[in-house]
């Protein structure tokens, strides 16, 4: 029995243990608990906490306790013993247990019990050999190029997730030690850490990314084509490539630079300005159609730039809390007044490598936030940035930052607050969704920004990156496509976004061998032509954390597929395959996307496509996918004329077509539709627009694709038979649907 429990409002309570620690309890929702173990009080906040990248505003939740400590929530139940140890359960009868009292110094040790058949995924990118993660031992801290985004979180076979509310230096063992036991340890930091339970793994990324931020929902065209010019371009080599884009007729919608559009090569300051002999933007009209900023514009295209940033981001961050009491003195000082530039000096705020010199930049640049030098290349035309690795992945050894830390504590937070900065930065000035994509992150990294696996490449250690990544709630991931293998080409478009990067070689498409550009061109129309499936399928991550790449194992829920790294869903419907020569088919009857041909399930085959391609695309059972006409970019996140591609099975299947206006932020005040679109053997039911937007379309053009066993004897619409054209296995019919009315469509 416990003593005497104290109180904390609703939803808290403080336990004192038999070792002189105390536990904090908080219970935010019927399936997530938050516990700190302390000696003393005030209870600390990590800079997660403080920085407002956790959910803080749960409802009040009913739970049930006793001084025996227990805490049951009816979903959750946690069982407290005196010397610190408990067992959390859940609905469904598993869990988890900490059997070994945790271990409290300057840093903690926590253990946690797995069964004998247990699977633990997530821990973002940390490690790029497997995708189920025990069996191994993983540094939790952001490192350039074997690291980018690692995130101290992990989700059980069982039902029970967890993740360690620390920025500090941390590690796990998953069962490598000892195979009964997954560890949490941390040299220097406080135990503070949160439990969740789902009855399924999609349920456990539910929760995760309600605490931690639902994936971002980026304007329509960043689920387009990306292109990175040359290091070397200036702005006629960059617009020669746009039109020649147009030219060759493939599909691009943005369009980015590397380092050299700056004056000064790899400026990480707040001084930046356009290189006046490679990108002149007239001193006389900066804001004018006589850019090239208006020339890329008027031709479809969005500008997208480097960036690269050593900036103190944290005072900022302090500055916005409005509370500077934990600030060292010097730090208060140097706000108060603004140009202080010992402290410029002291916290780094534009820190160089060891041998080069310091920056000088003037009094009045030194506090302001990062994102203020930004806006005037906004305001000319940009659209889009890219956060670069460089300092946000590098280590600071003895840096002291604005609100206190060190590069201990500091480290895994900056890409985090550098993407939140960038993000909210973008969309409170011009007033639309960002598209920022960075290669450094942590825990939450999913609510503000995209991002690409660095300088990997784009081979299977990118595609094991992103699959693990989808597992720990990020869902907006990419890598620098390889265009100089068909295997690069398939992959590289088949991602939740797209980015070729010339970096300083020459891959435009169109100076590939001819053959290979045909490839190149017909894949990239094949993205455009999916992108509202691949939208609304990045709507459906940003409201439930589902990713748009999909882990195997997290679909279907079995250690068979565990080893799997090679192959993935796109969204609900697609599967997959990339850099293997086998196909692992799950149960069920699936339509290969190339030929036609139906494969049965389950059942371990070769990877066969046709020379054109470079993996397997297919169909599966019961898929309905929503397409657009090929165009040269996207105008907007809803079309007059849609397609819709059904693979029909005996059982029911739903996909919900998600339209917007594209690229303002209204959507998030409710301004949006959705189409329920439902399908079994004999039947396809398009619903009717639900929601509204001001651009809504009242009507529309469907063409249908039904892929069918045999020739349907009859076709219908809303009961009236009509003509259809039957070829290779594929009915096809096309006619006008108004918007607000359901329709029907039978074949017998």
């Amino acid at each position: 029995m416990l003593p005497e429990t104290t109180p904390i409002g609703k939803n808290s309570c403080i336990l004192p243990l038999e070792n002189g620690l105390k536990l904090r309890v908080d219970v935010l929702s019927p399936r997530l608990f938050r516990l700190r173990y302390q000696r003393s009080e005030p209870w600390c906040e990590s800079g997660m906490n403080r920085y407002g990248i956790l959910k803080s505003d749960y409802p009040e939740t009913n739970f049930a306790s006793s001084i025996d400590g227990f805490i049951d929530t009816g979903f959750c139940r946690l069982e407290i013993v005196p010397d610190g140890t408990f067992s959390f359960s859940h609905g469904a009868g598993q869990g988890t247990s900490v059997p070994i009292a945790p271990e409290l110094g300057e840093g903690y040790s926590i253990s946690f019990k797995l069964s004998e058949n247990e699977r633990i995924y997530g821990l973002g990118d940390c490690n790029r050999e497997n995708i189920m993660r025990r069996g191994g031992s993983y540094s939790i801290w952001v490192k350039n190029v074997t690291g980018y985004i690692p995130v101290p979180m992990a989700l059980s076979s069982m039902g029970w997730g967890i993740m360690m509310n620390t920025t500090w230096r941390n590690a796990v063992d998953v069962g490598q030690a000892m195979h009964d036991l997954m560890t949490f340890s941390a040299p220097k930091s406080n135990l503070d850490f949160y439990l969740f339970a789902g009855e399924n793994l999609p349920n456990l990324l539910d929760v995760y990314t309600e605490l931690t931020g639902r994936p971002k929902l980026l304007p329509v065209w960043g689920y387009a084509l990306t292109y990175v010019c040359h290091e070397k371009a200036t702005a006629f080599d960059m617009m020669n490539d746009a039109m020649t884009f147009r030219k060759e007729q493939i599909p691009c919608d943005l369009i980015g630079l590397e380092p050299g559009w700056m004056e000064k090569n790899y400026d990480k300051t707040t001084e930046k300005k356009w290189h006046p002999e490679r990108f002149e933007v007239p001193w006389w009209a900066p804001v004018s159609p006589n850019t090239f900023l208006s020339a890329l514009k008027r031709k479809g295209f969005k500008l997208s730039l480097w960036l690269c940033c050593d900036y103190d981001l944290t005072r900022y961050e302090e500055e916005l809390l409005g509370d500077q009491k934990s600030l060292p003195e010097k730090v208060k000082a140097a706000i108060a007044d603004g140009n202080d530039d010992d402290f410029e000096k002291d916290v780094h705020l534009n820190a160089k490598k060891a041998d080069e010199p310091a920056d000088e930049p003037s009094a009045e640049k030194v506090l302001e936030p990062w994102f203020e030098h930004l806006k005037k290349f906004v305001d000319q035309g940009a659209s889009a940035f890219k956060l670069d690795g460089a300092w946000q992945v590098i280590e600071h050894p003895g840096r002291v930052y604005a609100n206190g830390m060190d590069d201990e504590q500091a480290h895994n937070l900056y890409p985090l607050i550098y993407d939140k900065q960038m993000a909210t930065g973008f969309e409170s000035h011009a007033k639309r969704r960002a598209m920022v994509y960075s290669a450094g992150g942590y825990a939450g990294i999913q609510q503000y920004v995209a991002s690409w696996a660095g300088d990997t490449g784009g081979g299977p250690k990118p595609l094991a990156s992103m699959l693990n990544l989808a597992f720990s709630g990020h869902s907006n991931h990419s890598c620098d496509m390889d265009v100089m293998s068909r295997q690069g080409i398939h992959f590289g478009f088949l991602q939740t976004w797209a980015q070729l990067n010339n970096w300083a070689y020459w891959r435009q498409p169109w100076y590939l061998e001819d053959k290979d550009c045909d490839i190149y061109r017909d894949y990239a129309r094949l993205r455009y032509r999916l992108l509202p499936y691949l939208y609304s399928s990045a709507w459906t991550a940003s409201q439930t954390g589902m990713p748009v790449m999909r882990p195997m194992p997290l679909v279907y829920d079995d250690a068979r597929w565990d080893g799997i790294k090679d192959e993935y869903m796109l969204g609900e419907a697609l599967l997959v395959t990339a850099f293997t020569d086998e196909l692992k088919l799950p149960e069920g009857e699936w339509l290969d996307y190339w030929t036609g041909k139906r494969l049965t399930g389950p059942a371990v085959l070769p990877a066969s496509f046709p020379e054109n391609r470079g993996g397997c695309l297919l169909l599966k059972p019961g898929a309905i996918i929503p397409t657009w006409p090929v165009r040269p970019f996207v105008k907007n996140g809803y079309s007059d004329e849609i397609g819709i591609i059904v693979n029909p099975s005996e059982t029911e299947s739903t996909f919900v077509l998600y339209e917007d206006e594209g690229n303002n932020l209204d959507y998030r005040d409710g301004q949006f539709c959705t189409t329920t679109l439902k399908c079994r053997e004999g039947s396809l039911e398009i619903g009717a627009i639900e929601g509204a937007f001001p651009q809504k379309p009242d009507k529309r053009s469907i063409a249908l694709e039904l892929h069918l066993k045999k020739r349907p004897g009859i076709l219908s619409i809303d009961g009236l038979p009509v003509n259809f054209d039957w070829q290779d296995g594929v009915a096809t019919y096309a006619f006008m649907h108004g918007t607000g009315t359901p329709a029907t469509v039978e074949w017998r």
